[in-house]
């Protein structure tokens, strides 16, 4: 309903949708009023659909909703194929694909989708660039993959679980044991303190709020145990175990490439793409191969994650690897997150390797991929000597100092709650209070989710103008004589990346050479050669090396190739033409006999 606004009860904890979104009067007379999201909250997923419905009813030319798909709860998995339809159809095109919120709560991967499409359909007629990307190339964007997942964490008394809301492996409600939850309805699920002469934490000796891990050999203290807030079941007044979600799924576990089964990856589900959301992204990304990159937005640590996952960098393909660097480093200069590699420095653990959608893309599919991860607390609040899964498992008390002061002067106190006392239904009296995670770790704060956001259109639009694009360089006629004619068709990439991406695509054989054909209109018979040809991997205008190289690259024309026929017609036929490489789109030209 462009031109309208509606309003909604906040959802305790700033996660809920307010004010639905505002709209602004474009710079331009071709589009009707654009929507502006509100990009300090989160949307339930009624209103998300409501709102790309409208830029999609603002920007027709511009923007096309379709469904990839059902949740398992039976929700649209909303897809947006954003390019200029007045140049081409979006299947013609290159392609570049971008996701987020494949895990439930982290909610702020959708927010850094909509921010980029904001930018793309408010500045195309004023921006170069991305008139330039979406005038030549296609972007195609699902910004909520799990879209149960992420009702259940923006319910009023929400749950955070990892990704889909099936129950897995078993169907069965615990009987025993503690239930993460939120036991006072405030809309967040914090820790509950608890006095315990054998607790491992103690309070810090200048400041009572946080808790501090107690030293070995300590005793004689005051003593407590912090434990997730939540309910118990059949409790015996001794021990406590955190009972594992009932919905145990890890969508990104899920994917065909290096699928292994629970025991070796929690969450992986029975078999590869047995989740209907996992299996709608792969069934679309298969029938598009035109998709040549593709970049993930999760959330948290403010990082820029690189494949491979399975293998080290000394593994990967040189060339595959020089790339990526190269591109990585981009986005580490516009974004100001830094760029590394999944093998050598985000493993959860040294012993385990993690797959997910980055290996099935690169690894399997061989188009580039790059996960984000959004948003570092730490960071915020001074720390900056800090590694990204390591500083989880053990780090000094002054960061957690760092981060109360965050707490108190950024963010009003609410990063960190005050522990306040509370009649537990089980336990007694307890405290609660401590992080709140949800809001202000897997997510930044709402007056900094805008900020997270911006980071990214600038890479992610040199990416997209980056991918390989096919052009017409020559299409001629020459008369041989007696109605003989000679026709000589020539294309070249006119983009950054090869025609085929990486080298891994050439050794999975996932991408083609450039493929011509001729369409030979009644009454004209081919002479020489064929109808349709399958001719070489264009290369791109990537410099091979510096040009103080040793060596000068051989590959002077790589990016172009041509192809004669022979035919027999009348003078004054029209004879189409038309070349298409997987990743650099499709191009077609006519000829006419003369």
């Amino acid at each position: 309903m462009p031109g309208a606004a509606a309003t909604l009860p906040a959802v305790p904890g700033g996660l809920g949708a307010g004010s639905i979104h505002r709209f602004r009067k474009p710079a331009f007379a071709a589009m009707a009023d654009i929507p502006v999201p509100r990009f300090d909250q989160f949307y339930r997923h009624p209103e998300l659909t409501r709102l790309l419905r409208d830029y999609a009813a603002a920007a027709p030319n511009l923007v096309a909703l379709s469904s990839l798909g059902k949740s398992f709860e039976g929700r649209d998995i909303w897809l947006l194929t954003i390019t200029n339809q007045a140049t081409g159809v979006d299947t013609d095109k290159p392609a570049f694909w971008v996701d987020g919120n494949i895990h439930a709560a982290e909610l702020t991967a959708s927010t850094a989708c909509l921010y980029w499409l904001h930018q793309l359909v408010s500045g195309f007629e004023t921006d170069p660039k991305i008139r330039q990307l979406l005038d030549t190339r296609v972007v195609y964007m699902a910004p909520r993959l799990n879209p149960d997942g992420a009702e259940l964490a923006l319910l009023p008394r929400p749950r955070h679980i990892r990704s889909s809301t099936r129950p897995y492996p078993y169907d069965e409600e615990p009987v025993d044991g503690l239930t993460i939850e939120d036991v006072d309805g405030d809309g967040r699920v914090l820790s509950m303190r608890i006095p315990d002469p054998h607790g491992p934490y103690k309070k810090h000796a200048t400041e009572p709020r946080l808790m501090v891990p107690r030293e070995p050999g300590e005793f004689g203290g005051e003593y407590y145990r912090v434990i997730p807030e939540g309910t118990l079941k059949n409790f015996d007044g001794l021990k406590i175990t955190a009972n594992p979600d009932r919905e145990g799924l890890d969508l990104n576990r899920n994917f065909p490439a290096y699928w292994r089964q629970e025991f070796e990856q929690v969450g992986a589900g029975p078999y590869p793409t047995s989740e209907p959301e996992v299996r709608a992204m792969v069934d679309f990304v298969t029938r598009h191969p035109n998709i040549g990159a593709a970049v993930s937005f999760h959330t948290h640590s403010g990082v820029i994650l690189r494949p491979m996952g399975t293998q080290s960098d000394d593994d990967m393909t040189p060339e595959d690897l020089w790339m990526y660097k190269r591109l990585s480093d981009i986005g580490a200069k516009l974004t100001g997150y830094p760029a590394i590699s999944i093998f050598h420095e985000f493993k959860y653990h040294p012993k385990q390797t993690i797959t997910g959608t980055q290996d099935w893309v690169y690894e399997h599919l061989g188009a580039l991929f790059w996960t984000v991860e959004i948003w570092a607390p730490n960071k915020e609040a001074g720390i900056t000597d800090y590694q990204w899964i390591e500083w989880y498992r053990d780090h000094p008390p002054e960061d957690d100092l760092k981060l109360l002061k965050w707490s108190d002067e950024q963010c009003a106190g609410q990063a960190y709650v005050d522990w306040q006392p509370f009649r537990h239904p089980q336990l007694g009296m307890v405290e609660l209070g401590g992080w709140d995670r949800m809001n202000f770790w897997r997510n930044p704060p709402p007056h900094l989710r805008e900020r997270e956001a911006a980071r990214f259109p600038a890479w992610l639009t040199q990416l997209a103008l980056a991918l390989p694009r096919l052009e017409v360089l020559r299409a001629e006629v020459r008369a041989l004589g007696n109605d003989s004619w000679r026709i000589r068709f020539a294309v070249a990439n006119s983009g950054y990346l090869p025609a085929y991406v990486t080298k891994r695509a050439l050794e999975r054989k996932t991408a083609r050479g450039t493929v011509f054909d001729i369409h030979l209109p009644p009454g004209v018979t081919l002479v020489s050669g064929q109808e349709r040809v399958v001719g070489a991997h264009l290369e791109g205008h990537a410099p091979k090396s510096s040009l103080q190289a040793f060596l000068p690259s051989r590959e002077i024309t790589g990016d172009r190739a041509v192809v004669e026929w022979v035919v027999s017609g009348e003078r004054g036929t029209a004879i189409a033409l038309s070349a298409s490489a997987d990743r650099a789109g499709t191009v077609r030209t006519e000829v006419t006999l003369d």
